[in-house]
């Protein structure tokens, strides 16, 4: 009999804690509002389920067989993660200069691709819940359905967060200081995924 409340506490837990994907959706719904935020969380949801469903089709064999693959998407993802710090504490000077847009959906989707976290969870996803006894297609609609239910409503909490701190964020001190904020949250967490 499947049961999948251990599943739905996995995707809960690590949906919910900070990570790339949280911090930059809440540093864009600060910046640009929960409406126009939202093509970037369905960005990650839709990118982390691609994902999810190569990983519980092969791509975990892929990584096992050669290790080094899964180092340097983990150093890339690093490495942009340390990219968008910078972009963040930089994005004041630029401001006046060209007018600031939200990533769009299909980057939001690409970068999970780079996303250290989102390469650990479905790894584990895949290693500790993928359901036996089902065919391939029924496995890949429960991993991806409880993905869903459970996660996407995580990353809007995250925008929410982002878009209720706009009227704070109005003085260029308080934008200042939640950028460099934002900025060290991504170094952090590129720091802690590849070490």
């Amino acid at each position: 009999m499947l049961d999948p409340l251990p599943y739905v506490t996995y995707a809960f837990v690590m949906s919910i804690t900070p990570g790339p994907n949280n911090v930059m959706l809440t540093a864009s719904g600060a910046r640009f509002g929960m409406r126009r935020t939202v093509p970037h969380l369905l960005g990650v949801s839709a990118g982390f389920n691609v994902q999810l469903l190569a990983v519980c089709g092969g791509l975990s064999m892929l990584f096992s067989r050669w290790p080094a693959l899964h180092t340097l998407l983990s150093w890339l993802g690093a490495a942009y993660l340390v990219f968008l710090g910078w972009q963040l504490l930089r994005s004041e000077a630029r401001a006046a200069a060209a007018p600031a847009r939200p990533l769009r959906g299909y980057e939001a989707a690409l970068f999970q691709f780079l996303n250290p976290k989102a390469w650990v969870m479905s790894l584990t996803a895949a290693t500790l819940f993928l359901p036996g006894g089902l065919t391939p297609a029924l496995q890949a609609l429960y991993m991806v359905s409880v993905m869903v239910a459970v996660g996407l409503p995580c990353l809007v909490v995250w925008a929410l967060f982002g878009s209720s701190l706009r009227r704070f964020l109005a003085g260029a001190r308080a934008r200042m200081l939640f950028n460099s904020s934002m900025a060290a949250a991504l170094a952090a967490t590129a720091v802690l995924m590849v070490r």
